[in-house]
Parts: C-alpha cells; structure tokens; sequence
C-alpha cells in the first residue's frame, strides 16, 4: 500500500466523547417515547389498548431491528469515504443506502397485512388487544419509509462524525413523537389511533429535517452522478456488508427470544422476574451504544484512511471507555438492584426471584461491553462476514452451554449461558482483530 494514499489523524479521549456523549444522550431519549405512549394509553383505563401497543411495538421493533443494517452499514462505509477525504464516495453511500431504503420501505408496505396476519398468528392476545393492535399497526406502518430513510441519515451523519446533528434528529423524532402522543390522546382523544398517528408524524417530520441538514451537507456542485451512485462493484459490497449485519441482528434477536422462552418453561414468576432483570441490561446497553458509535467512526475512518496508528488508539480509546461504563453500570445494579426491583413490580413472589439472580443480571454491562466495542469496530471497519460468524460461533456455545448447565443449575444454568454469550461475542471479535488488521494496514499503516 503507498504511503500517499495514508492520511494521519489523531484520536483523543475528546475526539471519542465527542461522539459517544451525544449518541449517548440519543439512545437514552429513545425509551421515553415508549413510556409516554404506554403512559397516556394508560390513562384510558383499557387493558386492551394497553396490550394492543405493546404488542404492535413488538412487531414493529422485529421489523426495525431487522433494518438496522441501513443505519450501522451506512456509518461504515460513509466513516471510510470519510477516512479516504473520498467526498464523492461520501455522498454516493448517502445515496445509495437511500435507494435501498425506499425499496425496502415500499416493500414491507406492500406486506404490511401478511407481516401483521402472521405477526398476530405467532404473537396471540385476545380478540380486543388484537382489535387495538390493528389499528396502532395500520397507521404506523405507514411511516416505515419515513422510518428506513431516517436510518440512513442517521448512519451518514454519524459516518461524518457529526454526532451533535445525529442528537438533534434523535432529538425531534422523540420530542415529535411525545408531544402529539400527549396532544392527541389525552387533548383529542385519539385513542390508539392517536399513538400511531403521533409515530407515524414523528418519521416523517425527522425525514424531512433530514433531508434539510443533509443537503446542507453535500456539496452540490459535486454531486456524484447516477453512475457513481449505481457503481456496480460498490452496490455489491454495501449489499454484502448489510446481508451480513442483518444476519447478525437475526442471531442477536434469537438470543434474546431463546431467553424470554426458556424463561418461560421454568413458569410465570421467572418469566416476570427475568424480564425485570433484562431492563437493567438494556439500560446499561442505551450507555454502552454511545461509546459503541464512536468505535464505528473511528474504526471506519482509520480504514479509510489507511492509518494503523489511528485504529489502534481508537480501539484502546473506546475499549477502556466502555470498560468502565461497564464497570460503572454493573456496580450501580450490584447496589441498587434491590431497589429497582421493587420499583418495578409490586409481586413479591418475583420481587425474591428477581433477588436471587440479580448477581447475574448486574454482570451483563460488564461483561457485554467488549462485545458492544468490537462490534462497532467491526461495523466501522465493514468486516461484516467476521461479525457475522462470530456471531454465530458465540450462539451456538450460548446453546450449548444451557444444554450442559440448565438441567443441573435451572435458571442459574440459563443466565450463565447468556453471559457466556455475550463474553464470547467480544473475546472472539477481539481475536479476529488482529488478522483483519494486518490486511486493512499491511505494512503497518
């Protein structure tokens, strides 16, 4: 590789919370909008309408998690173009993830009654949360191009390293979504109806912030032409980086479905108080994501740029960071545990079962964080078949290992397990790092 082509530049801690602090604060504002439409439905006094939202958010999270290769794989291949000062490249990946995300968002318009049908066939409730279900389905499904293309824009932004407009989308789809939540339920009475249309106004007005921010961004007399968009060799490749993170994000939902169903098969009360626990993971993920989007940047832009210092500095950078999130979130669960359990269920059957496999539940951040940096690096870095195979590999030990403990350790067997997972998603990353390294950087970089 020619030294012209390598172009030097720093990371500091600064340069990493400058990225991970704002996306931090994004994916923190993303559970809100759940708790206020769950919260003014509420305030209806119907069961059913609650359960009609749940389970609609349900579907829609399958489908958009699904998706979500349009935002990680467009921060990947953007953070390169980047690292490449490829402006063209740049815009040409907005562009083509667009295209994709249009199709994709038609698409599931065109199914949106087979995917509920089969959705409500698998999920079940009765006949009114179904009724419910239906409606807040039918008119947020309407936004899912709006949905797709916000991915997109999010990934480019993030790609570009503006995390300070990446916050200001989250910001308005957020905000949008909470207040027409409160204004047309509880101002008009809107019903469910009132969530979906609140959704559904919230995709489309970030899609057209979007748009605003983006076009400010691309340089227009340098637009890249149909051709450059449509390259043939660069569609292949952001069509293989995206079937390669879907895949994982299929394996990673499995993981977590083969969890809530094995909790299930030891009864009601573990399956309550494994899912209280499960939040306490989730939110530490909100504040390790953060740190997990400035690995994909840096990494990606070190690629780009062809520079092994960088990458190495980035890797060490968001590794210790996110260690000590890990660190930091594990410890607050350790102590405050207890606390949150009760605040989140007033049974005190699954408030002790809860209890006793907190220990468990308050390792997940620590011992998850190097799975959520390596991932970004491997995100950023496009190393997409890696990530997926890794994947795959820690999946079927995670399987495994519930096989061999679960009939001699019960519930303790099953979370032991999900730990063995999630450490063997970052240990096997990390050793993959080395030989990816050598390629991307032959001579050092």
């Amino acid at each position: 590789m020619s030294t012209a082509t390598v172009r030097p530049f720093e990371v500091t801690h600064r340069g990493v919370l400058a990225i991970a602090i704002p996306m931090t604060l994004a994916y923190l504002s993303t559970p809100l909008v759940g708790l206020v439409d769950t919260g003014v439905i509420g305030q209806l006094g119907d069961a059913a309408l609650i359960g009609g939202i749940a389970l609609g958010a349900v579907i829609f999270d399958i489908v958009f998690t699904t998706m979500n290769f349009l935002r990680s794989g467009t921060t990947g291949l953007t953070a390169q173009a980047h690292g490449a000062q490829d402006r063209t490249e740049v815009d040409a990946s907005f562009f083509r993830a667009l295209i994709v995300a249009v199709a994709i968002g038609f698409a599931v318009l065109a199914l949106k009654d087979v995917i509920l049908e089969v959705a409500l066939s698998l999920i079940g409730g009765s006949e009114a949360v179904q009724a419910a279900t239906r409606t807040y389905y039918g008119i947020r499904v309407l936004a899912t191009p709006f949905a797709l293309i916000n991915y997109v824009i999010l990934g480019w932004l993030i790609g570009l390293n503006r995390a300070g407009l990446a916050l200001v989308l989250q910001t308005v789809l957020n905000g949008v979504n909470i207040g027409l939540s409160l204004y047309l339920v509880l101002g008009l009475d809107y019903g469910v109806a009132g969530v979906g249309w609140a959704s559904f106004a919230a995709e489309a007005v970030t899609a057209a912030v979007g748009f605003f921010i983006a076009f400010g961004l691309i340089e227009r007399m340098r637009m890249p032409h149909r051709g450059v968009i449509l390259d043939r060799g660069a569609l292949i490749r952001m069509i293989a980086v995206n079937r390669d993170i879907m895949i994982r994000s299929f394996a990673l939902l499995f993981a977590f479905a083969f969890f809530t169903s094995q909790s299930a098969a030891h009864g009601d009360v573990v399956l309550a108080a494994n899912q209280v626990l499960m939040t306490l993971f989730f939110v530490g993920s909100f504040f390790l994501d953060g740190m997990a989007t400035a690995a994909e940047q840096l990494a990606g832009r070190s690629v780009g740029a062809r520079y092994r210092p960088a990458f190495d500095r980035s890797l060490k950078l968001t590794v210790g960071w996110g260690f000590a999130i890990g660190f930091a979130a594990s410890l607050v669960f350790w102590i405050a545990g207890p606390a949150i359990i009760d605040a989140m269920t007033t049974n005190e059957a699954v408030r002790e079962t809860a209890r006793l496999y907190l220990p468990f539940a308050a390792l997940t951040p620590l011992v998850g964080t190097l799975a959520f940096q390596m991932d970004g690096v491997f995100i950023g870095a496009t190393w997409s078949a890696d990530m997926r195979n890794m994947m795959l590999l820690s999946l079927a030990l995670y399987v495994a290992i519930w096989w061999m403990l679960t009939p001699l350790l019960g519930v303790s067997g099953l979370w032991i397990a999900l730990l063995v997972f999630l450490g063997a998603r970052g240990l096997s990353l990390l050793w993959r790092t080395r030989a990816r390294a050598a390629m991307a950087f032959p001579g050092g970089g």
